[in-house]
């Protein structure tokens, strides 16, 4: 198990470079963050994790899943899961 999500990562980096997301999806992601979490310092880290992990369509993806509006679709599954354990990686350490 530990190595098919050791892949997934790589996989992950691997991809070609893709348009970051954009300031405003930043901003956003952080307003979503602190209506369910209301704490500004993990909002802060994982607005700031989002923006180096993945890319502007995704994090479309990530931020309808924080509002409840939409699932990850089957083939952003795996991604999805694989982004929120590198940004608890990142922002809770001992999670």
């Amino acid at each position: 198990m530990r190595f098919v999500a050791t892949l997934a990562v790589l996989g992950l980096l691997t991809l070609p470079a893709l348009a970051a997301p954009t300031v405003a999806q930043k901003d956003e992601f952080y307003r979503v963050c602190m209506s369910i979490a209301q704490d500004a310092t993990l909002c802060g880290c994982k607005a700031d994790a989002a923006m180096t992990l993945i890319d502007e369509r995704f994090m479309g993806v990530v931020i309808a899943a924080m509002k409840g509006t939409a699932s990850p679709a089957s083939g952003d599954y795996n991604a999805y899961n694989t982004y929120v354990a590198r940004s608890n990686q990142i922002c809770k350490p001992n999670y």
